[in-house]
């Protein structure tokens, strides 16, 4: 199974010839490949799976989806914790 988490681009730059940002992932700072979502520019939400930006979202889909992982988060800890 592959897993894709939201971030929001803070800032973007080149990387000898490759468009390279920094996502931030509520707190974590990840460089991230944008060269599958060219048109993300700073502030955009994007899907990041093993480093790669592979599909951009809005906002609100973002912290939809930011609430599920966190919520998953919460009952694995749970039953480790049982």
């Amino acid at each position: 199974m592959c897993l894709g988490i939201p971030g929001r681009i803070v800032e973007v730059h080149d990387d000898a010839g490759l468009r390279m940002a920094t996502a931030d992932f509520g707190g974590v700072r990840r460089e991230v490949c944008l060269s599958c979502t060219p048109e993300a520019e700073v502030g955009s939400y994007v899907i990041v799976h093993v480093g790669f930006a592979i599909s951009q979202v809005d906002e609100g889909e973002a912290q939809r989806t930011l609430e599920v992982l966190r919520a998953m988060a919460g009952v694995v800890e749970a039953e480790l914790n049982a």
